[in-house]
């Protein structure tokens, strides 16, 4: 066998978290074939077939979970606080270049599966081409290419711009056409300067026509939805995942709705909340104001946030109180907010800052991020047949949820990731 690949890998750890919820396995083994999971379970349990050749892998002190799964990223982002409207005026090959390293910096920080929720014409699709073809290396991608809009929307710059049912349906084939692997629909205004922030965009029939097509092709749905409204619509349309999902009324207050909450429940509509996004750019004004002067808008910035956070925390505690099912995605690199360094960890303790318990906030990062972008059946758990994608991590995140930020190795489809490799 001297020069040839083993048969199988058997990775041991302190303790195995198969991201499905379930108590953690103390001891225990991964058998990896290929670059798939043969086995799980307690260390003396999992054993390779007699004379196969294997290699061997022990963690002594750490944990081994499934790779993250980041259910909202725009990889093609800068992170220096540039909004959209600037970002599309750099050419494609750059932002191609932009999505590729964002890519990297994410897998190198745990994240082995990204949902990409929009970008500028064929670049993220490109990226795929040049992964394929071992030019770089990135996360699995969910791609939703284009996002659709309407003429002046959110994100109307990126994507396909659609009136009416018939240009819709249109829009949702062209995608198909191309090769995505999702829908992503902004079904309200947002940070586009020409969108109207917090107002519904799309009507229901629109709604009804992109979502019924993705589904007819057996590709989900996911609704950029800002104001308690969008969500109505979207819900009337069958969507699948609403995406930041806040009840907001025309007035701008946030106004709990029970009889929205019901339908996500019985709907089974997943709800990414993008927690940490508004978070994130707080902690680094603060950083900022140990060194430097704020300005003004910068100080109120940081007001503004801590006068809301609490009444974001109940709202969001009391929809996972009731059974709405919550998935962690960051929604980097927007503005501020830069994907890797762990930026996706920040927003799971932002789910354990809401009510979660660690098992669960790590459970809305894997087997159920897995489920909102319908991959579930490759990935998301450890369990046998599905892709070796894991994380180790040094501690015990089910007591600290922090020590996901400890990072010891990465592993996709059976092979570990040479971390320290920026090409």
């Amino acid at each position: 066998m001297t020069g040839q690949n083993p048969d199988f890998t058997l990775i041991k750890a302190a303790r195995i978290i198969d991201g499905n919820g379930g108590p953690a396995i103390e001891r225990g083994a991964v058998l990896i074939e290929d670059n798939s999971i043969r086995q799980i379970g307690a260390e003396e349990t999992v054993t390779p077939p007699e004379g196969a050749s294997v290699k061997e892998i022990t963690y002594e002190t750490q944990s081994i979970l499934p790779g993250l799964i980041d259910s909202h990223v725009h990889l093609i982002g800068i992170g220096d606080g540039r909004a959209g409207d600037e970002l599309t005026t750099l050419p494609d090959e750059v932002l191609t270049l932009q999505a590729a390293r964002n890519a990297r910096a994410h897998l190198y920080s745990g994240v082995t599966t990204v949902r990409d929720c929009g970008a500028k014409n064929r670049t993220t699709l490109e990226l795929r081409r040049a992964v394929e073809m071992g030019i770089t290396v990135a996360p699995r991608l969910v791609l939703a290419g284009r996002p659709i809009a309407i003429i002046g929307g959110h994100l109307s710059y990126f994507g396909i711009n659609a009136t009416g049912t018939i240009e819709c349906r249109a829009a949702a084939r062209q995608l198909i056409k191309e090769g995505v692997d999702f829908i992503k629909i902004t079904a309200s205004g947002g940070s586009t300067r020409t969108s109207v922030r917090g107002r519904p965009s799309f009507n229901v029939d629109e709604l009804t026509a992109i979502v019924d097509e993705a589904h007819k092709f057996g590709v989900h749905a996911a609704a950029h939805c800002t104001d308690s409204q969008s969500i109505v619509n979207a819900l009337d349309a069958g969507i699948d995942t609403v995406i930041h999902g806040r009840y907001v009324e025309p007035d701008g207050t946030l106004k709990y709705r029970p009889e929205i909450t019901e339908r996500l429940v019985e709907n089974n509509v997943f709800v990414n909340p993008t927690l940490h996004q508004a978070r994130e750019r707080i902690w680094q004004l603060e950083r900022k104001s140990k060194s430097e002067l704020l300005t003004q808008d910068e100080q109120n910035t940081i007001d503004n946030f801590y006068d809301s956070w609490d009444n974001t925390v109940e709202f969001w505690s009391r929809l996972k109180g009731e059974g709405v099912r919550l998935v962690a995605g960051s929604d980097a690199s927007w503005m501020y907010y830069n994907l890797g360094n762990s930026c996706f960890q920040d927003e799971i303790t932002a789910h354990v800052d809401i009510g979660m318990t660690p098992m669960e906030a790590i459970v809305s990062a894997t087997s159920d991020a897995a489920r909102s972008c319908w991959i579930e059946k490759e990935v998301g758990s450890l369990e046998p047949d599905k892709k070796a994608d894991l994380l180790v991590v040094d501690g015990n995140p089910i007591e600290n949820i922090r020590d996901l930020t400890k990072v010891t190795d990465v592993f996709l489809n059976g092979e570990k990731i040479d971390r320290g490799n920026l090409i």
